[in-house]
């Protein structure tokens, strides 16, 4: 008998590379811009060898930490507009529903209401919440661009949280007095042992989705990237979580009127964040409506045509939106210690950087909640940087519109040179 290949055996038929072969065509689509990680990263080292130059103490455990909860409100804001973005939709008053979110659970937590924490935060996240949804709603019901929507929101939030704080006849500023719980999420940190298990956790947790992916990828016979690949993709896991745990339990303490006061352990903000980036992540790839979400954005009479409902997921990403939104003013006004009715206008701005610089692309149909901590951290980096530098808050400014408007460059690039590949 023959011992030549059956016709339909095409495996046989095709010549196989080795995995380092897979890995050089990896790193070559990268080059060609396949992917915007690359710059994207060169950018981070850029700018943490330029500040550290500048200032020895940039690279320092006590400012990484520090650096790292500033990160956290502009990670959770630029997560909300990633559900939009998805769509090609926006949401321009992301900044002031935030903080009004927060400003709900000051005054409900203070001593004229006296409201348990954890009522005061679910009213918080209900408020928003509800304050997508009515953005979602005229969106689809009137047809009206969500850009223009959100620009009415973001004007009229803005007046709702100054006639709201200014109610409350304390002088346009409202302190934090809901037991404690807020003011802790960003100000105190949980202990050594707890920061090994928490990051130790995130790193097997997020090995095991890679390996199981790619389990189920092989089985339903699907193109599966080499071993090599994901190896080095958990390896880097592995020595990012190492540093992470030598940075936070480092003792970051000073010596107060004679005594050294001990500070370590990671932030109870930074774990929020990363609760917030599994579970979106888990609801993008797992689920059906977080496809459907992609399919929309992508082509939005092509997924119609398929039996999505299309404006149903438009009205969740939208809700989906005001819930991050919530928990990020949560975290605003834990790091102000209140709310008053002197809010940062930027904060909007911040959020959409940070979706369209860590990769998110603004045209719809591309994007991972990961991007939202990336450009967090990117804008983080710039803003703690430039203060540490004593740098003057216009040039701040203009640096962040620098990267902005160069990621938004690249993105349309590799758009374009995705369109013409076709």
């Amino acid at each position: 008998m023959s011992s030549s290949p059956e016709i339909n055996d095409v495996d046989s038929l095709v010549p196989h590379e080795s995995p380092w072969q897979e890995v050089w065509a990896q790193l070559k689509g990268l080059r060609r811009g396949d992917s915007g990680m690359v710059p994207i990263v060169i950018g981070i080292v850029v700018l943490v060898a330029y500040f550290q130059i500048r200032n020895s103490l940039f690279l320092s455990a006590g400012n990484l930490v520090n650096l790292f909860v500033q990160a956290t409100t502009f990670v959770l804001l630029g997560m909300a507009e990633i559900w939009l973005l998805l769509l090609g939709d926006i949401d321009l008053s992301v900044g002031y529903v935030s903080v009004l979110g927060g400003a709900t659970a000051v005054i409900l937590g203070d001593g004229q209401f006296h409201w348990p924490w954890f009522l005061t935060v679910l009213m918080a996240i209900l408020v928003t919440t509800a304050i997508g949804a009515l953005h979602g709603a005229i969106t689809i019901l009137l047809r009206v661009p969500s850009f223009i929507v959100t620009l009415a929101g973001l004007l009229a939030w803005e007046g709702v949280l100054i006639y709201v704080v200014d109610a409350q006849g304390t002088g346009g500023t409202i302190s934090d007095s809901s037991e404690k719980v807020l003011y802790d999420l960003v100000n105190t940190n949980m202990s050594t042992l707890w920061t090994i298990i928490v990051l130790a956790a995130s790193v097997i947790a997020s090995s095991l989705v890679l390996l199981l992916r790619d389990r189920a990828r092989r089985r339903n016979g699907l193109t599966v990237l080499p071993f090599v690949i994901t190896g080095l993709k958990i390896a880097a896991m592995v020595i990012a979580g190492g540093i992470l745990v030598s940075i936070f339990n480092t003792n970051r303490g000073v010596t107060f009127a004679g005594h050294q006061v001990t500070l370590e352990g990671m932030p109870w903000a930074i774990l929020v964040d990363i609760v917030m980036l599994a579970g979106g992540t888990a609801f993008l790839s797992r689920t059906k409506a977080g496809r459907y979400l992609y399919a929309i954005g992508g082509n939005a009479e092509a997924a119609r045509r398929a039996g999505v409902s299309v404006n149903r997921h438009r009205l969740l990403a939208f809700m989906l939106t005001g819930f991050t939104t919530g928990i990020a003013g949560l975290l605003y006004i834990s790091r102000q210690g209140g709310v008053s009715d002197n809010v940062d206008s930027t904060l909007v701005l911040y959020a959409v950087a940070a979706a369209v610089i860590g990769g998110t692309s603004l045209f719809g149909g591309r994007g991972k909640i990961i991007h939202a901590l990336i450009g967090g951290l990117i804008v983080a980096i710039i803003y703690n940087g430039m203060g540490l530098l004593s740098i003057t808050a216009s040039a701040e400014y203009i640096a962040i519109a620098v990267v902005l408007l160069a990621a938004v460059t690249v993105d349309s690039l590799a758009r374009r040179g995705s369109e013409v590949s076709r």
